[in-house]
């Protein structure tokens, strides 16, 4: 059944039922050969946070090849023009393989740079990146802004001194490469699936029903042992502006190991921040994801009908 150019991507907001739903399309779909599952998601890079970015079980990832998870360290930094280069790799290796790529996840500057393309800047090595972000703690915002102001003066004036990612990345890029952040920026990209048939599946529940899985959801983070984990996380010490520290709920919990809020009200505050980032992600993928296919609810195996049915006819009808 499968089309051997065939990319499907799986989108939604976070406890949406995505995960699960590409397990169940690799088990249906690609019944000779397992399909690979391809991780989308941001913060399910980083291996130190299994629990609280609810990434697959080990079950899941033993039954069916899962690409991309957990494959950095926390202190680590995983741009998108990286994740892109590695995904598209993983694609490729899926279809040399005879298997359906099934990518998935909810970061939509991941999901943006595949459908239509990122400028492939070089990845920065790791000496000038704790140089950049050592310079940053030292000068602050507003003078690290003037110090970029020399490398790269565009990037600097339509850049808050109030954002330090974007500061430092950009600053880093022109100490590394040569050429200024904007400067990269004005190449026009190549759009990475151009040459291969793909369909986007949206998941997007009902916003009530969303906030509640998600709330349910840290619930059985916590039955599962995410406050050991987080514990672990924080006793790395590393830079709270790393990436994996800003992951949904784990400012909350260090703040509660800190003494500084108690444990329900940690909880409660990294619920609603999942709620808000669930919010914007709807908005996103509203306005910006271009779908195929949108499943206006919760997944679960109740619906794997009339998704199954648009899956299949995607295989089965391959692009001229």
């Amino acid at each position: 059944m499968n089309n051997p150019r065939s990319v499907l991507i799986i989108a939604g907001p976070t406890a949406s039922g995505k995960s699960a739903l590409a397990m169940d399309v690799a088990r249906e779909f690609t019944r000779e050969i397992t399909g690979t599952i391809i991780n989308a998601d941001s913060m399910q890079v980083y291996r130190e946070l299994r629990i609280i970015t609810a990434r697959p079980s080990a079950a899941d990832e033993a039954e069916i090849p899962h690409r991309l998870y957990g494959m950095l360290s926390a202190a680590d930094v995983c741009s998108a023009g990286h994740w892109l280069r590695l995904a598209v790799a993983e694609i490729e290796m899926a279809h040399a393989a005879g298997s359906l790529p099934i990518v998935v996840g909810g970061t939509g500057l991941y999901l943006k740079a595949l459908l239509e393309g990122i400028v492939d800047i070089p990845d920065i090595p790791a000496d000038i990146r704790n140089d950049v972000r050592a310079l940053h703690e030292q000068l602050g915002g507003e003078q690290f802004r003037e110090e970029l102001t020399k490398l790269d003066p565009a990037s600097a004036e339509k850049i808050p001194a109030s954002d330090p990612q974007r500061l430092i990345r950009a600053y880093e890029v022109a100490q590394a490469t040569g050429r200024s952040l904007s400067d990269w920026q004005k190449q026009t990209p190549k759009a990475p699936l151009a040459e291969w048939d793909q369909a986007t599946i949206l998941v997007s529940p009902p916003r009530d029903t969303l906030y509640e899985a998600i709330d349910q959801r840290f619930e059985r983070m916590l039955e599962a042992g995410v406050l050991e984990e987080v514990k672990v996380l924080a006793a790395l010490g590393l830079p709270p502006d790393r990436p994996a520290m800003k992951a949904l709920g784990i400012p909350d919990l260090i703040a509660h190991f800190e003494g500084k809020i108690p444990l329900n009200q940690a909880v409660s505050k990294a619920q609603q921040a999942s709620r808000n980032y669930a919010k914007r992600q709807l908005t996103w993928f509203r306005n910006q994801l271009e779908q195929n296919y949108t499943h206006s609810a919760q997944y679960s195996e109740s619906h794997r009908c009339k998704i199954f049915s648009f899956i299949c006819n995607f295989l089965l009808t391959p692009s001229s």
